[in-house]
């Protein structure tokens, strides 16, 4: 396994024609949008995906690979159930390549009250009859192998959880869809809806004009600005969080687990996937101050363990600087930024690798293969939009995955497809429906740890 193949300057693999029409256009290149597009595909509709970058160089590159029930929002479990269920169906059609394996997921706790917290989570996880279960802190150091003795006070641990390589698999699944006759189009970012008569007709994009019935927007970071673009309103922001690869570790510890100041996963190459789970980047540009109200719960939480820095970087999407509205005729910010590829915060980074030393003290301070920073696209509730958009029929919305996108991603598509073609999503979608941000209602964070 290579070093970040995710910079700015990355390579697309898919430069082909854009079709003057197609069923249904994708908006975005990450696993949400891949996973709408394979399904929508599997129904027998024309689908065209767009991407402004290269397929999966955001966030769904960059994450740490986790693919979790454990700590979800309640109203997520049964999408998340779901979803572990289809990534073991790609680990099956793509191969050991994918790096999927159900290696368990482990909480630690520092603290009383992390126990406590753990404690109460386990009420959802007896409704839905998970495996997920309290441990011990004697039993906590037989899980995670190798750690200093009497490191945690107990933990909470779901064996059936897993893990894949984002690297490697979004790639992956994109090759497949391709194999299935979906087009793809990198360096292809769509500046706009064409709008006629009220109903979404198809999409501008730069390099010419899709007819479509229906679009799906999954584009991530970016997407509150698409909407408001188009006079919808998203309180949607994002936090860096920054991340490294280790090299290859003599270690047999096998799974993915985190206490109050690392987050570490074993990984398919031998080495670690390792961040402080705890420590974020705020940039601070219009939307920050434009959607206080509705962030200020999770500001009021969080702010002990953010960075706020005074101003987002040029070109990114809440910079001072990026537009707001262009016309469909002149260059927009996605083009502008093909990827948004933040600097990682190295005094996190090295302070993460400290403690992981500390945790693992045979180990000592690991050698570094990468680093990276990536950009969690985040709503006040901490739950994503998974909705029909009533105002502009034909617009299907799935984004706001808070940091949870990798694991939850081929549900979220799933379940975006049936929007679109009308069908029974299988699923409450209450919890996130667009319109929770404007009929009054109190936006307050789950229970998830």
């Amino acid at each position: 396994m290579n070093a970040f193949p995710f910079t700015a300057n990355a390579t697309p693999e898919y430069l082909g024609y854009v079709p003057e029409a197609a069923d249904v256009v994708v908006i975005g290149g990450g696993i949400a949008g891949i996973s709408a597009a394979w399904e929508l595909a599997g129904k027998g509709l024309q689908v065209v995906l767009c991407e402004k970058g290269r397929v999966g160089a955001e966030q769904s590159g960059r994450n740490w690979g986790w693919i979790r029930v454990q700590g979800r929002d309640p109203a997520e479990i049964p999408l998340m159930l779901e979803a572990r269920q289809l990534w073991e169906r790609w680990s099956e059609r793509l191969g050991r390549d994918l790096g999927f394996k159900r290696s368990g997921v482990t909480y630690l706790a520092d603290t009383d009250k992390d126990l406590e917290d753990f404690e109460a989570w386990m009420a959802h996880a007896r409704e839905y009859e998970l495996d997920t279960r309290m441990v011990s802190a004697a039993e906590t150091g037989k899980l995670i192998k190798g750690a200093a003795a009497d490191r945690w006070k107990g933990a909470l641990h779901t064996a059936s959880d897993a893990r894949a390589e984002p690297w490697v698999a979004v790639p992956m699944i994109t090759r497949a869809l391709a194999q299935a006759g979906v087009t793809i189009c990198e360096h292809c970012a769509v500046r706009g809806l064409d709008i006629q008569g009220g109903r979404l007709v198809g999409v501008s994009t730069e390099i010419g004009p899709i007819r479509a019935d229906a679009v799906v927007l999954a584009g991530g970071a970016w997407s509150s600005l698409f909407l408001r673009a188009h006079g919808l309103t998203l309180p949607q922001l994002s936090i860096l969080s920054s991340v490294c690869a280790t090299d290859p570790l003599d270690t047999a510890f096998d799974s993915a687990a985190a206490d109050g100041r690392i987050g570490f996963r074993r990984r398919a190459d031998g080495g670690v996937t390792l961040a402080a789970s705890s420590a974020h980047t705020m940039f601070i540009g219009p939307d920050a101050f434009r959607h206080l109200r509705p962030f200020w719960h999770q500001a009021r939480e969080n702010y002990r363990s953010t960075t706020f820095k005074p101003w987002s970087p040029r070109n990114w999407p809440d910079s001072w600087r990026t537009p707001r509205s262009w016309s469909p005729e002149e260059a927009t910010p996605f083009e502008a930024m093909r990827v948004l590829n933040p600097t990682p915060d190295a005094a996190a980074l090295n302070k993460a690798l400290d403690d992981f030393a500390q945790v693992f003290p045979k180990i000592g301070k690991p050698g570094v293969r990468a680093r990276w920073g990536g950009m969690i696209d985040s709503l006040p509730d901490v739950v994503p939009v998974i909705d029909r958009i009533a105002a502009l029929p034909g617009l299907v919305v799935g984004t706001g995955l808070s940091g949870h996108g990798f694991g939850i991603g081929p549900a979220v598509g799933r379940v975006l497809a049936d929007l679109v073609t009308g069908e029974d999503p299988r699923h409450d979608l209450k919890r996130f429906r667009f319109s929770r941000f404007s009929d009054g209602s109190t936006l307050k964070p789950g229970p998830a740890l």
